[in-house]
C-alpha cells in the first residue's frame, strides 16, 4: 500500500471514530433529559393522586366552586389519560392543571372553614411538597433538553443527528415563576 492509501485509510478511522463518539454523546445527552423526564412524571402522578381527595375537600366547603372543581377533575382524568413519554401536549394539559389546583388552593381565603380543615391542611401541605419537587425536576430536566438541543444544533453534532435522526425534545416551561405557597 502507498503513503497515500494509508493516509486515507487513516482519515476514514478518524472520522468514524469521531462519529461514534459523537453519537453516543447524543445518546447520552437525550437519556438525561429522558431520565429528567421520567422524574417529573413521579411528581406529576403524585399531583394527579392528591387531586381527587382534594377536590372533594374543597366539595364539602365551596360547593358553587363546581365549575373549578370540574375543570380540575377532568385535567386529572387527561393527564391520567396521557400517553407515556416526553410530549409537549401533555406539559400543555400538566400546566394547565397546575394553574386550576393554585386557584383551587386560593379558594382557602374566601371559605375561612376550609381553611381550618385539617384534612385540607394535609393535603395542600402534600401539594405544595410535590410542587416543590416539580418545579426542580423541570428545572433538571430542561437543563439536560437545553445540552441535547445544543448538541444537535452545533457543529459537528448536527451531521451525526441528522444522519441518525436525533430530534429535539420540548422543554416543560411554566408560566408560573414559583411554586405555589399555602398559608396554613
Amino acid at each position: 500500500m502507498s503513503g497515500g492509501t494509508w493516509g486515507v485509510l487513516a482519515l476514514t478511522a478518524a472520522v468514524l471514530v469521531a462519529a461514534a463518539w459523537i453519537y453516543n454523546r447524543l445518546v447520552a445527552d437525550r437519556n438525561l433529559a429522558r431520565e429528567g423526564f421520567a422524574d417529573i412524571d413521579v411528581q406529576l402522578k403524585l399531583r394527579a393522586d392528591l387531586v381527587p381527595p382534594l377536590v372533594e375537600a374543597v366539595r364539602g366547603y365551596a360547593a358553587h366552586e363546581k365549575a373549578l372543581l370540574v375543570s380540575v377533575a377532568e385535567l386529572r382524568s387527561a393527564a391520567v389519560a396521557a400517553k407515556p413519554g416526553v410530549d409537549a401536549g401533555r406539559f400543555d394539559s400538566e400546566r394547565e392543571l397546575g394553574a386550576k389546583l393554585k386557584q383551587m388552593m386560593l379558594l382557602q381565603e374566601a371559605y375561612p372553614q376550609l381553611k381550618a380543615d385539617a384534612n385540607f391542611r394535609d393535603l395542600s401541605a402534600k401539594l405544595v411538597d410535590v410542587e416543590d419537587h416539580l418545579q426542580y425536576a423541570r428545572r433538571f430536566y430542561n437543563g439536560a433538553v437545553k445540552q441535547y438541543r445544543d448538541r444537535l444544533e452545533s457543529f459537528p453534532h448536527v451531521i451525526v443527528a441528522r444522519a441518525f435522526g436525533f430530534q429535539p425534545l420540548p422543554f416543560f416551561e411554566t408560566d408560573d415563576r414559583a411554586a405555589p405557597r399555602v398559608q396554613l
